[in-house]
């Protein structure tokens, strides 16, 4: 025998120390010297709830280990395994099977306990056969009994806290073996003071929460996918060979001509199913899914702890058991209460490497998750196979968004060249740059402005033309149907996603059902009922009413309107920089400081604009998680539709508002010359350009989105992780630089997993995506260029957003769901939206309806020829009030008696000078009036294209309607299969009892014996 091994004795059920108890072993300590005698003298104590065996298999086997805390047996062959070899070999696959290199981990808990800095933690294991003979061997020869004692006096000192954190481990750990779960911990790991808990579900574990679940799974049935015939046939193949250079090379991304019929598993007809192969009938992605539910499902209710003597601590003790005596703690109030800190599935292996083995996951990592494949397909049936349903969904979704950004960005641009080609045509901006017109405009602010010539403003005019031309309405027209293709395009194809993925029986309401409460939730009624126990002394089942939630109401309501108007000051706030900021530039001395006065205080604005939006972007995602956080929603599907819909208000709120400050708000209340509006009688209300403000919209939009993109949404996910990463790794190095053994330790896969980020859910990567649709869609008609730049913003994301999930992230649990949810609804609210918004900016903002109205009503040869004099107003400079005039009126080099400005008022020499005029109401009739007829003749060619493209495709009807069919004619076999087999017994049985009535009739004792045996043969079928 080995110098570092022992002979493991069996304690016979009838030992000296007595029966079995209802606690488990605590502090023991043997050493292979002092074994015989210290098994005499040792009392022991093993946990009832361990303890399922017959009464001959009641013998527990001792190893020479520091300290056992839990040795127990349950049925079957759960096992608690509590070591992994320190060198690990390939049986264990570095860590994704258990010890015997046959069990699959499928689920990993992750918990802190107190390393000894005496002695290293040492391992225990705990091996549990169906065989009579049972033998351990011990990994390592332990240190002489000083060790021992220094062992006990840590232990002795202990926090009562992270024993009681134990108590509960060992506790819930036991009730998940009781689930059938097979379990094996590993503290001996290169990460000091982490412990890990991997589970395996075995076969019939699967089975039975497979069935409990409802999970469709593919049946042996397999039939022919209807294909497409003569001309459309002949198109679909040209388009396949045109194609195929961007398709993924992922055996689930090929066509199939035949699919498996798909059933909710019964075990009861497990005949039904292929199970020739078990170990790869549920995937790894459904395997996690089951074990997840029993660790939701299963509950810690009881608080085993006893803090030792002393009335602080009895008085403590009672506190802590009345609390916990009536909460049930499934996983997610362990992982709130710290009893585990993290619990999670494993990645598949490795990514990279070259000897690494060919998994899903390095699969996706070279044909989805890397930027050299932007251009390819996205390999969504292997992304869903992986990741679950829920994560498929949103990828799919997002490829095809970016795929819909294809036609809009083309049209964009060709809106763009337009007005690029026509800009030298345009009969407006060529009469204010012409200087013979000789256009004089009064002064933009009091005393220090002076008159100024229109034609100094020609490049803006010229700009404004490349935006605001007749192709934008067209534009913003084809953008609103775009929009409602696009919503009706994802509707098949989310239905195409649900028939291939056989999920068209699945409803939320089996979610709702299997929906658990909330840890917080559990907290806050087992508080209720505490109190209310205390005063009415009543223990009956409680749950939260609106009474209890009021003041959290009442904080979201004002919490929610004290952001809006926090983000309406720090507009207001910019206004008045932008105010002052050109005040102050217009005094400059030089020229040309005083020239680009108007582009140096817009462009420093939107920059200032767009630095506070991602700022408070980031401090209202942590209020809306606090705000719903304090409501103590029950479950997790409600947590996170009040989450997404606090989050995307301030963010929607945030982001838009500068945008439309300018856009409807800007330049609409400044006043006439002598009479300016002022903000605090020192700040005049700024004005729009001569050519109109569509151009500054343009620019605050381009500037944001653009900002957004690059700086939130790309150098954040890329660079944040990083550095968290960096972090990380520097931590751990210093770990092993103190425990240089462990660091030359070969790291475990749950270990790698654990040092990757956590999940934290999709609400911020759809809400980047809806803050993006809307600048796509509600002020499209101000920047063509939108949609180009969030294409080529999308196929960075995707990609960066695959690596993300593939490498950086630890392996989410699959959720099953047949969309997207509440994010459906608040697209098609924006898109609804878009309409109006953009014919609000094509009245009030642009300047095609005051050129319609010119060309149609004032005209005198059909042209635009003097609209620009037709929308200036005269003014003359002897009304000026006192200290308004400017300082230098002969700047010009001439006396200036009449100047010009942009608005529709009545003349000097009229009899109501300088009043509202007969054009304004005509203008403004004319804008009410197309805003009215836009927005209902788009919505209704929306619905129109809404109801004429059907939410199901053709063929997907016809295919689930097939599988129906195809599934009620294998029951139909199956049926009349077991008729005849018991129209056969019955033959059998008619024809045994015609035997037995041929005998005489004078029965004997053993006839009769003989002739009941014949009918008990029947009972027995």
């Amino acid at each position: 025998m080995d110098k570092d091994e022992i002979d493991l004795q069996r304690i016979p059920p009838e030992a000296p120390w007595g029966p079995r108890t209802d606690s488990a072993f605590h502090g023991v300590e043997l050493l292979p010297e002092d074994l015989g005698e210290a098994l005499n003298k040792t009392a022991m104590r093993v946990n009832e709830k361990y303890s399922s065996l017959p009464a001959e298999e009641k013998g527990i086997h001792i190893i020479n280990i520091r300290a056992i805390e839990d040795i127990g047996y349950i049925q079957r062959e759960s096992t608690l395994l509590n070591s992994l070899c320190q060198d690990p070999d390939a049986n264990c696959k570095h860590g994704l099977y258990f010890r015997d290199g046959k069990r699959k981990v499928d689920y990993i808990l992750v918990y802190h306990y107190k390393k000894s800095s005496v002695s290293k933690t040492l391992t225990k294991r705990i091996h549990h056969n169906d065989s009579s003979a049972r033998s351990i061997k011990q990994d390592h020869q332990l240190p002489g009994k000083g060790g021992h004692l220094a062992m006990g006096e840590s232990e002795t000192h202990m926090d009562y806290h992270e024993d009681d954190k134990r108590f509960r481990r060992e506790e819930y750990e036991g009730n998940l073996m009781e689930a059938g779960l097979e379990l094996e911990r590993d503290e001996d790991t290169k990460i000091h003071g982490v412990g890990f808990v991997k589970i395996h579900a075995p076969w019939n574990v699967l089975c039975r929460e497979a069935e409990f679940l409802k999970l469709k799974m593919p049946t042996k049935k397999v039939y022919q996918i209807n294909q497409a015939h003569g001309l459309l046939k002949k198109i679909n193949s040209v388009i396949q060979k045109i194609t195929e250079p961007i398709q993924p090379k992922v055996a689930e991304h090929k066509p199939e001509t035949v699919k498996r019929l798909s059933y909710p598993f019964s075990r009861e007809k497990q005949h039904l199913f292929d199970l020739s192969d078990k170990e790869s009938f549920f995937d790894s992605k459904t395997r996690s899914t089951i074990v997840y539910e029993i660790l939701k499902r299963t509950t810690c209710t009881k608080a085993k702890y006893s803090m030792g003597t002393g009335e602080g601590r009895k008085t403590e003790t009672t506190l802590l058991n009345k609390r916990w005596k009536c909460g049930k703690y499934g996983i997610t109030s362990l992982l709130a209460n710290g009893v585990y800190s993290a619990a999670y599935p494993l990645h598949d292996g490795d990514y990279e490497g070259e000897n690494v083995e060919l998994n899903d996951r390095k699969l996706l990592c070279e044909e989805w998750a890397s930027y050299g494949v932007f251009y390819k397909y996205q390999p969504i049936d292997l992304v869903r196979k992986y990741f679950g349903e829920k994560i498929g969904l949103y990828f799919a979704w997002l490829g095809v968004y970016t795929q819909m950004l294809i036609p809009a960005s083309i049209v964009g641009v060709i809106v763009f060249l337009y007005g690029c080609a026509t800009v030298d045509e345009n009969i407006p901006s060529m009469e204010m740059c012409d200087e013979r017109n000789n256009i004089t405009m009064c002064p933009l602010c009091d005393n220090t402005c002076s008159y100024w010539k229109m034609s100094s403003s020609c490049a803006t005019a010229r700009a404004s033309h490349l935006f605001d031309n007749p192709a934008t309405v067209f534009f913003s027209v084809f953008m609103a149907l775009w929009a409602a293709t696009f919503m009706e395009h994802w509707k098949r194809k989310q239905m195409r996603l649900n028939y291939r993925w056989d999920l068209t029986g699945f409803e939320e309401e089996e979610e709702a059902v299997k929906a658990h409460p909330r840890a917080e939730y559990e907290a806050k009624v087992l508080e209720k009922s505490l109190r209310k126990e205390y005063i009415h002394k009543k223990t009956d089942k409680e749950k939260l009413t609106w009474k209890d939630r009021f003041p959290a109401y009442f904080t979201n309501f004002v919490g929610i309107i004290f952001m809006i108007g926090l983000t309406f000051a720090i507009v207001f706030g910019v206004i008045i920089y932008r105010i002052s900021t050109a005040a102050a530039l217009a005094l400059s001395s030089t020229p040309s400081g005083r020239s680009s006065v108007r582009v140096t205080v817009t462009a420093t604005a939107v920059i200032i604009n767009l630095v506070v939006i991602i700022i408070l972007d980031e401090v209202y995602g942590c209020i809306a998680r606090w705000l719903t956080q304090i409501e103590v929603p029950k479950t997790d599907k409600s947590f996170e539709e009040r989450l997404i819909f606090k989050a995307f208000l301030l963010k929607f709120v945030n982001a838009y508002t500068p945008i439309f400050y300018v856009a409807f708000f800007k330049g609409r209340f400044v006043g006439r010359p002598g009479d300016y509006v002022y903000i605090f009688h020192s700040f005049r209300m700024e004005e729009c350009a001569p050519g109109g403000c569509l151009m500054e919209l343009c620019i605050q939009l381009s500037i944001i989105m653009l900002g957004k993109q690059l700086i939130q949404n790309n150098l954040f996910e890329i660079g944040i992780p990083k550095m968290k990463k960096l972090i990380r790794y520097i931590k751990l190095k210093r770990q092993r630089s103190l425990d240089h053994e462990e660091h030359m330790k070969k790291k475990q896969r749950y270990e790698v997993d654990y040092n990757l980020e956590p999940f934290a859910g999709l609400t911020p990567e759809y809400m980047e995506m809806i803050i993006q649709f809307g600048f796509v869609t509600l002020f499209v008609a101000s920047f063509p260029l939108a949609p180009l730049f969030a294409l080529l913003n999308n196929i960075i994301e995707i990609r960066l957003d695959a690596k993300k999930f593939v490498t950086e992230l630890r392996r989410p649990v699959a959720v099953r769901a047949k969309d997207i949810g509440i994010w459906y609804n608040i697209l098609r609210g924006v898109g609804k939206l878009a309409v109006i918004i953009n014919a609000f900016v094509i009245s009030f903002t642009s300047d095609f309806i005051p050129r319609l109205v010119y060309l149609y009503m004032y005209s005198e040869n059909g042209t635009m020829h003097g609209f620009v004099n037709h929308t200036l107003s005269s003014f003359n400079v002897s009304d000026f009030q006192g200290g308004t005039a400017p300082n230098d009126p002969m700047e010009l080099g001439y006396k200036v008696q009449i100047c010009r400005y942009k608005d529709y008022r009545e003349p000097p020499w009229s009899e109501n000078k300088y009043e509202i005029s007969k054009d304004f109401w005509a203008v403004l009739a004319a804008r009410l009036a197309f805003v009215i007829v836009f927005q209902n003749l788009v919505m209704f060619m929306s619905d129109f294209v809404d109801w004429i493209i059907p939410d199901i495709p053709k063929d997907i009807s016809q295919q689930i309607h097939k599988e129906k069919v195809l599934m009620v004619e294998v029951f139909m076999k199956e049926e009349q299969g077991k008729l005849q087999m018991l129209e056969t017994w019955k033959d059998k049985d008619m024809k045994k009892g015609e035997n037995c009535n041929n005998h005489s009739p004078k029965l004997s004792r053993s006839q009769s014996g003989s002739m009941s045996s014949c009918h008990s043969y029947h009972i027995d079928v």
